[in-house]
C-alpha cells in the first residue's frame, strides 16, 4: 500500500499525471526555475506533530514509518495486516491543519479497485475528522465538468477514488496539480508499464506502503530481486522503507503458518477424453454454420465464434483440469441468459440464443456420460468418482484438506484459484458436499473487472459481511481477495491454484490474519518446478527485506529521459493536455458521445497503410470532422491520428478546453439549469384601477360603470342591475366587457358600461361602504348567530393603500337604471325613527308588530329580516294574505296543525298576534363561484317556494332592499373576481405596449393564457399552452440548427433544451415578475375581500415604467406552472398577431430567436443522383429540390457511412421534427376554434408521433429509399413492413399498430420536411403543402382515440380501478414493460417488448385496455345510486297550501 504525502517546499506543491513521463514537463504552470535538483534542499514545511499519547495503539515501526514519511518519499514495505492504513491515517493527521476549509489543499487517497473505496472512505471516516469524497467510475465522473470537480474539491476535505480517475481529472485539469497535498498510493506494487499508478509520477515528496514491492515471478538470485525494488523507487522516486526483521511485525500481528499439500494427479481417463472433445468440437461447428446464417453484421458474427470457442476451451478445460461432473456444472451455468458465468447484456438478442442453446447441448452431451441412475449422488463413492473422472484429484485433495477441519469450530477459509469459472463451479460442489457433513456454506467472488462475471458489489460486500459473521464459511475467489479487501476472520487460507507472482503470494498468505491460522498450498506431487516457486515464494519476503536495507543509502536516480519525450497537445488557457498514448481513449470517448440509435454505434474507423505508412481515421457522419489522415511510424500510426483528430476536433469546438467532447460539458450545463433552487412563493398582483387611498374628509371623484345583467333563462325573482363605482378609470374600450356567470340554471350575461364621473363627499363614500360591507357580511355568513358580533362594526380605513371601489344598487327602468340611494341608505334604518312618512293609512292592518317593535308593512315587505328563534335571514317581499297563525299547516306526516300550535310544539313560542298576516319571505341567496362551469345542472328550484313568515318572530336587518337588488348582490364577488382579472391581464397588455403591438389581442385572450385548468372556469391555458410550446419549440429549433451549423443533433437538442425547458421558462417568467399575474386556484367567495372590510394595506409593484400594480398576499406556484402560462402567451400572441408578435414576446422574455435566412453551409462533393431517385422522392412530395444534396443527407441513416456523403439525417430531423409539430398544431387550432381546452393537447398527441410518421412513410414507399448499411435495420424494415396490417393503410393517426415500426420511418418524414424547410428558404407553408398529403386523413374530434397508455389511466380513475405501477426491464436491447390492472378482483395482466420502453408500455396498456374492455362487456351494469340533491330536505320538509313552506328550521 502507498501513501504519496507531497510537502509545500515553499508555497504549493506541484504534482503532475500523464501516461508514462513527468508531467511538470508539460504544465506550464509549473515553475521551471524549481528544478528537480534544488526541491530536495528546500526547507520542509513545520507539520503538526502526532504524538504517541494521542494514538497509543501505534506501534514503534508505525510511527518510524511515519517520520520517515515526513521528511521523504517513502515507500513503507510491510506485511498484509501490518497496519500501513493507519500510517496513512497517522500521514493525514499529521496534514489536516492544512487541509481544512476553507483551504485549498487536497488529500487523494488512490486504490486500485471500486470495491476499496468506499472501505478505505470509511476508515478515513472513522479515524479523523475530515470530510471524506467517494468516486468511482459508476458515478458517471467521466461526464463530469470543471464546476462538478470544484463543487467537490469545496466541499471536501479527502478524495478517495480509483487512480483512472485522477488521472483523467489532472489530465482535463479539472484538479491542479498545486493543490494536491497528500497523495495516497493503495497497493502501490501495480505502477507498472501503463497501469494510471505508473502514469502519476513525478510527486515532490511520497510516502508508498505494500506488502511487496516487486509484482512479478521473483528472481533465482538476489541481484534480480534488487533491480525490481529500485526500479519502483526510482518511478515513485521514493526510498523503501521496512522493519529490520520478519520478527519486529510478528510481535503484533498473526502469521499464518504455510503448509505444502501433494497431490497425486491422475488423468482423466483417455477415451472419455478424446468422445467428449470429438462430440464438443462437432457441435462449435454446427453453431458456427448457425452464426453464419443468424442476420447480423461481420464484426458481430465474429465476436459471437469468438465467444463460442471461449465457451467450448472453458467446458474443455474444466473437463481436463476439475473433472466431467464440474464440466457439466460449467455448461449448466452458462445456458440460461441469467447465467451467473457470462454477461449477455452486450450482445444481439440472436447471440444470446445461440450461445445458451450451445451451452444447453454441451450440457446435455456431458451429461450423457454420467450414470443415469436416479440414486447416483457425487458424494457417494470418491475414489470411484476419481477412476471414472468425474472428479480430477486436485478437487478430491481440496475436499480433503476441508474435511480434515471439520473439527474446527469456527471455519472462516478463503480458496483462491485463476479462473471466474473455477470458483463457480466448485462453489457449486462444495455446497453439494459440506452442508451435510460439516453444516458449512460456500460462496463464491470474482472480480468485477473480467467481462465474463455477473456479480455486482453489493453482492460482494454482502458476502463479505456474512463471511465476517459465521454465516459463509469459505468464499472461493479470485484475486479480488488478495488485495485490501479486510476480512480480519479467516483462518484458513487454500491456493488452489499457484500463485502467479511475488506479491499474489504474499498477499493472499496474508488474508489468513487469525492466530494458528494456516496458509494451505496444493501442490503436485512431482512438479520440481511449482516446488521450487513455493520455495522461492517462501523466501521472498526475507530477500526482499535485506536487499532494501543493504541498499537504503543508495539514492534514487532520475527517470530515463526517453520516459519524457511523449508527444502531447495541450490547451495554454487551462493546462488541460492529451498526450500519444491517452488520446485513443478519447477520440472513443468522444465518439460515444454522439447521437447513436439501435442500428449503429458511432465509432471512429482506422485504416492504416503500412506500406506507405499513412493512416486515416474516418469519423461517423454526425462529427464535424469527416476525417483525419495522418504519416509516421507504423507502431504508433493510430495513435499519431487520434492525437492529430483531438487537436482538430478542440479548435472546431467539438472538444472543450478542458478537452472533454462538448456534449458532455453541454448536458452538465443543462443539468445545472434543472438543479436552480426555485422559490414557489410568489405574489398575488392587484390592478392599480381597483386600488387607491382609504377615506379622507374631502370630496373624491369616481368612475360609474353600469353592471347590466342579462339572464338566458326565465326566473320568477327580478335581477337588477349593479353599478360599480371605482377611484380610477376602468379602460375596457369603447363596447365596454362582455363576460358569462355559471347558473344551475343557465347563463347570466354581464355587460360593463361605462356611465359618468360624480364626485362623493366622504360621508356618501362611508356610507356606501358601510352598506357594502353590511349586505356582503349577510349573504357570505347566511345566519345571524355569526354575525352579532360583526354586523354593526366598522372601521373606516384612513390612509392605507386598499381596494378602492363601491358595488351600489340600482332602480329605475332596465334601459336607464340609476343608483338607488334610498336602499343604500337601509343601513341607518335602526337609526331613523320607524314610523317615516307612509301613504297607507295607519290601521292594523298596515301597522304590524316585529321583535324590533311597531313598524310599517311596507318598511317589511322590500327588506332583509333574520329569526332569532334560529338565526335564518329572509329576504322579504310581501305578504301571504290569508295566512296567519290560525292557519292550517299540513305537515308531511299527514298531521294537520295551526301554525299556532306548530311554532308552540317545535320551538316552545306562543305567537302573541295570531291574526298578523304572515311575510312572504325567501332565505337569503348564498353566494357562489359562478365562474367555474358547471358539469351537471341541478334540479331547478321552484321559483315560487317561498316561506311563510310570522311578522312578529322578524327582526329588521336592512330596510328598504328588493328581492331582485339581494338577487344580484349574490353574483357580485364572482363579477368582481372577473373584472379584476381582467384589469390585471390589461396590465400585462400596458407593460408589453413597448414592445409589442398589443392592439389586436383581447384581453380575454391573454387571461385566458394566464388561466389554469386549476381554476376550473369555462377557459385555461391548455390549447394555447400546446399551440405556444410547438412555436417556441420551432423557433429554438430553428435558431440553433442555424446558428450551430457545425454541431451534431445531439448537442443542438441540448441546446434547444435549456432554451425552452420549463426551468429556464419559469427563470424568465419570473424575471419578468409573470407569477403574480397568475390565475392558479377556483375563485372561493368565502375568501374575496370587502372592499372597505379589508384590514392590510397593499404594496405597490411596478411592472414596467408606466405600469403598476399591487400586492395582497404570497401563494405558491410550482414551476411548471409559470412556465406553462409563458407557453400559453406566446400561443396567445401568435393567434391573435402572429409570428412576429409571438417572436417579439418571446425575445422580450430574454430569449433571442429570429426567423432570418441564414445559408445553409455544408461541403456535399457528391452527385445526389449517384445515390437517390430524386425525381421518384421529389414526385411523392410534390416539391422540386433547388438542393439536392439536401434530400440525400435527409435520407441518409447515420449507419451509412461514404466519404462523399458528409452528414447523416438527424440534423435535419431535429429541424423538420419541431416544423411538423408547430404546423400540425397550428392546424388543428385553426381548423378548430372551439374545441374545449385540452382537445388540442389530445388531436396533436395523436398526430404528432413516430406511429403515425413511421406509417405514412410506409404509404408512400419511402422506406426503399433510405440509404442505411445495418443489417439489424434492414431487417427490421423487412419484417415490419411484411407484418403490417393493412387495414392499417387507411389512416396515418392514432396508436392501431401491434407491432412497433422502425423509429428511422418517423425520423425521415421529419428530415425530409427539414430539407424542404431550408431547401425552400424556410417557408414553411411549402413544408406543409408537401408533407400533408402524405399525412392524410388527419385526426379530428370524431376521429380522436387517445394514446393507450393515457386512456387506461383515465379508464382506471373513472372504474377505481387498481392500476399497479408498469414493471420496466431491458434485456439486449428490447425493453419489456408489464402492465397490472386489478378491477373488481380479476387481475389484467399484458407483458409486451419493443426497441424502447414507451413503445413497449404502450403495446402492454393497449391490451390490458381490450382485456378490461371485454370484461367489461359481460358485466350486467348496476343501478347508479341518486343522490338527493342539495336542499331537498328543506323542501320537503313540511307543506303548507299555496306551496308555502313554513320557517321550520
Amino acid at each position: 500500500m502507498i501513501y504519496c504525502c507531497f510537502k509545500n517546499q515553499i508555497a504549493t506543491t506541484t504534482i503532475v499525471a500523464t501516461s508514462g513521463f513527468s508531467i511538470a514537463r508539460f504544465l506550464v504552470n509549473v515553475d521551471s526555475s524549481q528544478s528537480k535538483d534544488k526541491v530536495g534542499d528546500m526547507p520542509l514545511v513545520h507539520t503538526e506533530q502526532v504524538s504517541v499519547d494521542h494514538l497509543p495503539f501505534a506501534r514503534s515501526y508505525q510511527l518510524d514509518a511515519l517520520d520517515m514519511a515526513k521528511n521523504k518519499n517513502t515507500i513503507v514495505f510491510l506485511e498484509t495486516g501490518s497496519g500501513k492504513t493507519l500510517i496513512a491515517i497517522m500521514l493525514l493527521q499529521s496534514y489536516a491543519y492544512c487541509l481544512r476549509k476553507p483551504s485549498s489543499s487536497l488529500a487523494v487517497f488512490l486504490v486500485p479497485s471500486v470495491v476499496l473505496v468506499s472501505q478505505q472512505a470509511e476508515v478515513v471516516e472513522k479515524h479523523t475528522n475530515l470530510k471524506v469524497g467517494k468516486y468511482w467510475g459508476e458515478m458517471g465522473v467521466d461526464f463530469w465538468n470543471a464546476a462538478d470537480w470544484k463543487k467537490e474539491q469545496d466541499e471536501f476535505e479527502v478524495l478517495v477514488m480509483t487512480p483512472q480517475i485522477l488521472l483523467n481529472a489532472l489530465r482535463h485539469s479539472f484538479i491542479k496539480l498545486e493543490t494536491i497535498r497528500v497523495l495516497i498510493f493503495d497497493e502501490c506494487h501495480h505502477a507498472r508499464g501503463k497501469h494510471p499508478y505508473a502514469c502519476i509520477m513525478k510527486l515532490p515528496k511520497i510516502l508508498g506502503m505494500t506488502a511487496s514491492p516487486i509484482n512479478t515471478k521473483g528472481s533465482s538470485d538476489k541481484t534480480g530481486y534488487w533491480k525490481n525494488i529500485h526500479e519502483l523507487e526510482i518511478l515513485m522516486n521514493s526510498k523503501i522503507f521496512t522493519t529490520a526483521s520478519e520478527s519486529v511485525v510478528a510481535e503484533h500481528l498473526a502469521m499464518s503458518t504455510p503448509e505444502l499439500k501433494h497431490y497425486k494427479h491422475v488423468d482423466i481417463p483417455y477415451l472419455l477424453v478424446e468422445k467428449i472433445a470429438s462430440e464438443l468440437n462437432t457441435l462449435e461447428k454446427k453453431f458456427e454454420c448457425d452464426i453464419e446464417k443468424a442476420n447480423l453484421e461481420e464484426p458481430q458474427k465474429e465476436n459471437m465464434r469468438q465467444r463460442l470457442s471461449k465457451l467450448c476451451s472453458t467446458f474443455f478445460y474444466c473437463l481436463k483440469e476439475l473433472g466431467l461432473w464440474l464440466a457439466i456444472k460449467a455448461a449448466d451455468s452458462s445456458s440460461s441468459q441469467g447465467s451467473e458465468m457470462y454477461i449477455w447484456d452486450k450482445l444481439h438478442k440472436c447471440g444470446v440464443r445461440i450461445l445458451t442453446n450451445f451451452s444447453s447441448d454441451a450440457f446435455k452431451v456431458l451429461s450423457s456420460y454420467m450414470p443415469s441412475d436416479p440414486d447416483w449422488s457425487i458424494c457417494d463413492d470418491m475414489r470411484a468418482n476419481v477412476v471414472n473422472g468425474y472428479l480430477s484429484t486436485k478437487v478430491i485433495c481440496l475436499i480433503e484438506s476441508l474435511l480434515e477441519r471439520r473439527g474446527l469450530k469456527d471455519l472462516r477459509c478463503i480458496v483462491f484459484v485463476d479462473r471466474v469459472v473455477t470458483a463457480i463451479v466448485l462453489c457449486r460442489l462444495l455446497n453439494v458436499l459440506l452442508p451435510s457433513l460439516s453444516g458449512w456454506k460456500t460462496e463464491y467472488m470474482a472480480g468485477s473487472k473480467t467481462s465474463l462475471q455477473l456479480q455486482t458489489r453489493k453482492a460482494q460486500n454482502k458476502i463479505v459481511e456474512e463471511f465476517r459473521k459465521g454465516k459463509v464459511n469459505i468464499i472461493v475467489a479470485t484475486s479480488v481477495l488478495e488485495e485490501g479487501l479486510d476480512v480480519q476472520t479467516c483462518n484458513l487460507v487454500i491456493r488452489f491454484d499457484p500463485s502467479a507472482t511475488v506479491c499474489s503470494f504474499i498477499q493472499s498468505r496474508g488474508r489468513a490474519r487469525m492466530q494458528n491460522s494456516v496458509f494451505l498450498l496444493l501442490v503436485k506431487s512431482g512438479d520440481n518446478s511449482s516446488c521450487a516457486r513455493v520455495e522461492n515464494y517462501l523466501s521472498s519476503g526475507e530477500v526482499m527485506r535485506e536487499e532494501t536495507l543493504r541498499h537504503a543509502a543508495v539514492p534514487c536516480r532520475p527517470l530515463d529521459p526517453e520516459i519524457y519525450n511523449e508527444v502531447f497537445y495541450q490547451v495554454e488557457s487551462t493546462g488541460a493536455f492529451v498526450t500519444l498514448s491517452s488520446s485513443v481513449s478519447l477520440i472513443y470517448f468522444y465518439c460515444s458521445r454522439l447521437p447513436s440509435d439501435g442500428y449503429f454505434k458511432p465509432s471512429p474507423r482506422c485504416v492504416i497503410n503500412k506500406e506507405l505508412q499513412k493512416c486515416t481515421l474516418d469519423f461517423p457522419r454526425s462529427c464535424p470532422l469527416p476525417s483525419v489522415t495522418v504519416h509516421g511510424s507504423v507502431k504508433t500510426l493510430k495513435q499519431l491520428a487520434c492525437l492529430e483528430a483531438c487537436k482538430m476536433l478542440h479548435k472546431m469546438g467539438a472538444l472543450t478546453d478542458n478537452l472533454v467532447p462538448d456534449m458532455v460539458e453541454e448536458e452538465e450545463d443543462a443539468k445545472g439549469m434543472g438543479h436552480v433552487d426555485y422559490v414557489d412563493e410568489h405574489d398575488i398582483y392587484v390592478p392599480s384601477e381597483l386600488v387607491g387611498q382609504g377615506l379622507n374628509h374631502s370630496a373624491k371623484i369616481y368612475y360609474f360603470y353600469l353592471l347590466e345583467t342579462n339572464r338566458s333563462f326565465s326566473y320568477d325573482i327580478p335581477m337588477d342591475h349593479l353599478m360599480l363605482a371605482a377611484s380610477s378609470e376602468l379602460n375596457f374600450g369603447e363596447d365596454g366587457m362582455a363576460f358569462e356567470l355559471e347558473v344551475d340554471r343557465g347563463t347570466v350575461t354581464v355587460h360593463v358600461k361605462y356611465s359618468q364621473s360624480m364626485s362623493l363627499t366622504s360621508e356618501k363614500v362611508l356610507m356606501c361602504q358601510q352598506f357594502q360591507v353590511e349586505l356582503f357580511r349577510v349573504m357570505d355568513k347566511n345566519n345571524f348567530n355569526k354575525l352579532k358580533e360583526t354586523l354593526d362594526v366598522f372601521h373606516p380605513l384612513n390612509d392605507r393603500t386598499v381596494y378602492d371601489y363601491i358595488l351600489l344598487p340600482t332602480t329605475g327602468s332596465q334601459q336607464s337604471p340609476t343608483i338607488d340611494w334610498k336602499c343604500v341608505r337601509s343601513i341607518l334604518y335602526k337609526n331613523e325613527n320607524i314610523f317615516h312618512d307612509c301613504p297607507l293609512p295607519k290601521d292594523q292592518y298596515n301597522i304590524v308588530q316585529t321583535v324590533n317593535g311597531m313598524v310599517y308593512r311596507c318598511v317589511l315587505e322590500n327588506s332583509l329580516v333574520c329569526t332569532p328563534h334560529n338565526g335564518y335571514i329572509y329576504c322579504i317581499s310581501g305578504t301571504i294574505d290569508g295566512t296567519n297563525g290560525s292557519s292550517v299547516l299540513n305537515l308531511r306526516d299527514g298531521e294537520s296543525i295551526t301554525y299556532k300550535k306548530y311554532y308552540e310544539k317545535r320551538h316552545g313560542i306562543n305567537l302573541q298576534f295570531e291574526q298578523e298576516h304572515f311575510l312572504k319571505g325567501r332565505h337569503i341567496f348564498p353566494v357562489q363561484n359562478h365562474l367555474h362551469k358547471y358539469n351537471k345542472r341541478k334540479e331547478q328550484e321552484r321559483s315560487n317556494a317561498f316561506v311563510a313568515l310570522p311578522p312578529e318572530l322578524c327582526s329588521i336587518v336592512m330596510s328598504p332592499i328588493s328581492v331582485g337588488t339581494c338577487y344580484a348582490f349574490s353574483f357580485a364577488s364572482a363579477i368582481m373576481h372577473r373584472i379584476e382579472s381582467m384589469l390585471i391581464a390589461s396590465s400585462l397588455k400596458k407593460t408589453l405596449a413597448d414592445y409589442i403591438d398589443t392592439t389586436k389581442i383581447p384581453t380575454i385572450k391573454v387571461l385566458e393564457a394566464l388561466t389554469t385548468k386549476k381554476c376550473r372556469e369555462q377557459f385555461n391555458l391548455e390549447s394555447l399552452e400546446a399551440l405556444g410550446d410547438s412555436f417556441l419549440k420551432y423557433a429554438a429549433c430553428q435558431q440553433v440548427f442555424k446558428m450551430h451549423q457545425d454541431k451534431h443533433e445531439g448537442v443542438l437538442s441540448i441546446k434547444k433544451n435549456k432554451i425552452i425547458s420549463n426551468s429556464n421558462l419559469c427563470k424568465l417568467g419570473c424575471s419578468r415578475k409573470l407569477p403574480g399575474l397568475i390565475r392558479n386556484e377556483p375563485f372561493d367567495p368565502m375568501m374575496w375581500i370587502i372592499p372597505g372590510d379589508q384590514m392590510e394595506a397593499f404594496h405597490e409593484v411596478q411592472l414596467s415604467t408606466a405600469t403598476k400594480v399591487f400586492t395582497k398576499g404570497m401563494r405558491k406556484i410550482k414551476s411548471k406552472v409559470i412556465a406553462d402560462v409563458v407557453e400559453a402567451l406566446i400561443g396567445a400572441f401568435l393567434s391573435c398577431e402572429g409570428e412576429v408578435a409571438a417572436l417579439s414576446f418571446i425575445n422580450w422574455l430574454g430569449i433571442e430567436v429570429d426567423f432570418l435566412n441564414r445559408p445553409y453551409k455544408r461541403s456535399f462533393s457528391a452527385h445526389p443522383e449517384n445515390h437517390v431517385n430524386i425525381s421518384f422522392i421529389e414526385s411523392i412530395l410534390n416539391y422540386s429540390f433547388e438542393d439536392a444534396s439536401l434530400l440525400v443527407e435527409a435520407l441518409t441513416h447515420g449507419s451509412y457511412v461514404v466519404p462523399e456523403i458528409p452528414q447523416c439525417y438527424q440534423r435535419l430531423e431535429f429541424l423538420g421534427d419541431a416544423v411538423l409539430d408547430y404546423l400540425i398544431t397550428l392546424h388543428l387550432y385553426s381548423r378548430y376554434p372551439g374545441m374545449s381546452p385540452g382537445l388540442l393537447t389530445d388531436l396533436r398527441s395523436a398526430s404528432v408521433n413516430n406511429d403515425c410518421y413511421s406509417l405514412c412513410a410506409v404509404k408512400a414507399g419511402l422506406q426503399k429509399c433510405i440509404l442505411q448499411a445495418s443489417q439489424e435495420l434492414c431487417r427490421q424494415i423487412s419484417s415490419s413492413v411484411r407484418n403490417l396490417d393493412p387495414l392499417l393503410m387507411g389512416s396515418t393517426f392514432g396508436w392501431e399498430s401491434e407491432n412497433s415500426l422502425p423509429k428511422v420511418f418517423g425520423d425521415v418524414i421529419e428530415s425530409l420536411a427539414g430539407a424542404i424547410l431550408v431547401d425552400s428558404g424556410y417557408k414553411k407553408d411549402i413544408v406543409f403543402k408537401s408533407i400533408l398529403p402524405l399525412l392524410e386523413p388527419l385526426v379530428s374530434p370524431e376521429t380522436l382515440k387517445l394514446q393507450p397508455v393515457r386512456e387506461l389511466y383515465q379508464l382506471c380513475q373513472k372504474e377505481n380501478y387498481v392500476l399497479k405501477k408498469p414493471v420496466v426491464s431491458c434485456e439486449n436491447g428490447v425493453a419489456a414493460v408489464t402492465v397490472e390492472v386489478e378491477a373488481s378482483g380479476v387481475i389484467h395482466k399484458e407483458s409486451c417488448t419493443a426497441h424502447n420502453k414507451a413503445e413497449a408500455k404502450k403495446l402492454a396498456s393497449k391490451a390490458v385496455l381490450k382485456s378490461l374492455k371485454e370484461s367489461m362487456s359481460t358485466e350486467p351494469h348496476p343501478t347508479p345510486f341518486l343522490s338527493s340533491p342539495k336542499g331537498q330536505k328543506r323542501k320537503e320538509e313540511g307543506k303548507s297550501h299555496g306551496n308555502f313552506v313554513p320557517s321550520v328550521l
